[in-house]
């Protein structure tokens, strides 16, 4: 599901640089939807999703070395990743408002 959303969000990463490269018109339209409510709302979503994917890619290159393969340890790790991800997205958004 991250990878699907992370997908979609660089469609809209390459739509804001498109609109970028247009002219001033098309860039005020598009940072107009991107800065409306549902815009924020797709960009923290978006933002979630990378921090998830990425610290999730992490995890189970620690399972590949070996690592937390117990059913605690794979259980315990999975909430730090989502933990982990939504505090970090905190943290961006935190200062990027």
């Amino acid at each position: 599901m991250t990878g699907i959303l992370l997908s979609a969000g660089l469609i809209m990463i390459v739509a804001w640089l498109l609109a970028l490269a247009a002219g001033p018109e098309s860039y005020e339209r598009m940072n107009a939807v991107l800065f409306s409510v549902p815009g924020l709302i797709l960009l923290l979503v978006w933002t979630q999703a990378m921090f998830y994917h990425l610290l999730n890619g992490i995890r189970h290159l620690l399972w590949d070395a070996g690592w937390l393969l117990d059913l605690n340890s794979a259980y315990a790790s999975g909430w730090a990743v989502v933990t982990g991800s939504l505090v970090l997205t905190i943290l961006v958004w935190g200062a990027l408002l």
